[in-house]
């Protein structure tokens, strides 16, 4: 392969990258998951130089396009010219988790109603649903320091996540990673969603039923493909990406743009 070749192939990768980060960032407005022009979703791009696409500072969510997304370092400084501003310190939580997990290529937050509820929760997340119990053990739990605005509170936060796919930052909201823009969303609508579940079942004031550890533990290993079961349904994330794919093509086809 040429060099013209090989920075056609990463051109045609980071437009990919774009029009998939672009999406997220459209479903979680379309979901209402956002903060008005507040929390971040990042993306890292392939290469050496640890760069990574973020939302350029001031836009709604709603407005976000896989051209206008800024191409940042891993201060969170831009590299490449840009009508838009970005908010470094924003990026204190997302740079020490990219940072840190090779996996975490897509690092998403969220301050939800539902979300900042549960995170305000001593008992955190229950397993009251078969959503919840996606993340039996595999949640992690961020004491609350204040606005993440200082760098050394990073070893912390990726301490506190360790190896887990979802971090539950408390008295402030919600984080999941993934493996591309995708799976961080469809992590992200599930914790959204089981969150909301377990807000509603406690307004409900009645006694709550939690199956048993076993049970949970099992749930959790079935909904991640690695339990011994009849079936299995390997394809279920392919297919609800490409559903949302589809909606955002009725609904909000400038994403990519």
């Amino acid at each position: 392969m040429t060099d013209v070749q090989t920075a056609d192939a990463t051109v045609d990768e980071e437009t990919r990258l774009r029009r998939e980060l672009a999406a997220v960032y459209r479903l979680v407005a379309h979901f209402r998951m956002t903060d008005l022009i507040f929390t971040h979703i990042s993306l890292r791009l392939p290469g050496p130089d640890h760069h990574f696409l973020i939302n350029p500072y001031g836009l709604l969510f709603e407005e976000i396009t896989a051209s206008n997304l800024v191409k940042i370092d891993l201060a969170g400084n831009p590299v490449e010219p840009t009508p838009y501003p970005v908010n470094p310190a924003g990026f204190v939580i997302h740079s020490a988790i990219h940072a840190a997990r090779e996996d975490a290529h897509c690092v998403l937050h969220t301050h939800t109603r539902a979300g900042c509820a549960v995170a305000a929760q001593r008992d955190g997340l229950l397993p009251l649903n078969q959503m919840s119990m996606e993340f039996y053990n595999r949640v992690g739990y961020h004491d609350y320091e204040g606005v993440a605005l200082n760098l050394d509170e990073q070893k912390r936060l990726v301490d506190d996540i360790g190896t887990h796919p979802a971090l539950i930052l408390r008295n402030h909201g919600l984080l999941t990673v993934g493996e591309s823009a995708a799976q961080a969303f469809l992590r992200m609508y599930y914790l959204e969603r089981a969150c909301e579940i377990q807000v509603t079942a406690q307004a409900g004031g009645g006694p709550l039923i939690v199956p048993s550890p076993e049970t949970c533990e099992y749930t959790a290993r079935q909904l991640a493909g690695e339990a011994d079961a009849d079936f299995q349904d390997d394809g279920a994330y392919d297919l609800a990406w490409a559903a949302m794919l589809r909606l955002l093509d009725r609904v909000a086809p400038d994403y990519r743009d």
